[in-house]
């Protein structure tokens, strides 16, 4: 799994100060410029594992977001879809992990071809420390080829 730090995600320096202002963290941020309107994409998270995020939530930040994203860009040709992660979400960067610290995933760790399952208890740009039942698990993310918050039914 590839670490991207969010410091060279475009434009996140200015937008994550302020989602965090509200209460929320941002997880990710994508813009992508078409020919007629930009078109941004934005997932939210809570400050606490456990808050689940609604869509008020979702509109509260999208409001304030928005109008920051288009002074930012010099349009309002924009597009905006802002989402919370889910409770099936995959992380794609591996920078996500120190944003979702406390929650609980599940990695596909390559070094012994199956799932390792554990609560988030610290990540770095190199690797992740996985909880269950009292036992550490560090495993870098150079052996994680994919990762998926637990979902417990």
């Amino acid at each position: 799994m590839d670490y991207t730090p969010y410091s060279k995600i475009k434009y996140y320096a200015e937008c994550a100060p302020l989602v965090e202002g509200l209460g929320y963290k941002l997880v990710d941020l994508k813009i992508v410029p078409a020919k007629t309107v930009t078109k941004i994409s934005a997932i939210i998270t809570g400050t606490d594992p456990a808050q689940n995020i609604g869509v008020n939530d979702c509109a509260k930040v999208h409001r304030v977001l928005l109008t920051r994203l288009e002074a930012l860009l010099g349009t309002e040709e924009t597009t905006m879809e802002l989402t919370s992660p889910g409770i099936e979400h995959n992380l794609k960067n591996a920078a996500e992990f120190s944003v979702f610290t406390g929650r609980e995933v599940r990695v596909w760790d390559k070094t012994v071809n199956d799932w390792v399952s554990g609560i988030i208890k610290t990540a770095d740009d190199k690797s992740v420390v996985l909880v269950k039942d009292g036992t550490e698990n560090k495993i870098a993310f150079e052996n994680i080829a994919k990762a998926k918050f637990t979902y417990n039914k």
